[in-house]
């Protein structure tokens, strides 16, 4: 039997009035539900919840920056504001998934500080 941890999830984040901010609603939804997170209604009100791993929604600002519909340019910045800091474990263990990434690498990947990576890789470097 394999059990799969929620690992990364964040907070459920609000979107107040979601589909009348965007144009092209069903394809936004698409886009956003095919990254693997979680997008549903709220009741019967406006406000939509989005359940998504930082990953996820790092994928999600991506595809939005890339996307031509100017509907849809008011998500990529709120979402970048909600997006939580990555933990100190969580950085070391993706160092211990990928133990030669590099800081810059690191830093791409979790929008940690600097002082984070290093620390966490210093201290990756002293258990070999």
């Amino acid at each position: 039997m394999t059990t799969k941890k929620k690992q990364n999830k964040s907070k459920p984040i609000i979107l107040s009035s979601f589909l009348r901010r965007s144009l092209n609603a069903y394809a936004l939804k698409s886009l956003i539900r095919a990254t693997g997170s979680e997008l549903s209604r709220i009741g019967r009100s406006r406000n939509w919840r989005l359940i998504a791993t930082q990953q996820q929604l790092q994928q999600i600002i991506n595809l939005l920056a890339d996307s031509n519909e100017p509907s849809w340019q008011w998500l990529a910045p709120f979402l970048t504001k909600q997006k939580l800091q990555i933990s100190y474990q969580d950085l070391i263990t993706l160092i211990k998934l990928n133990p030669y990434i590099s800081v810059n690498e690191l830093l791409a990947k979790t929008d940690c500080t600097l002082t984070q990576a290093r620390k966490a890789l210093d201290e990756m470097e002293d258990l070999d």
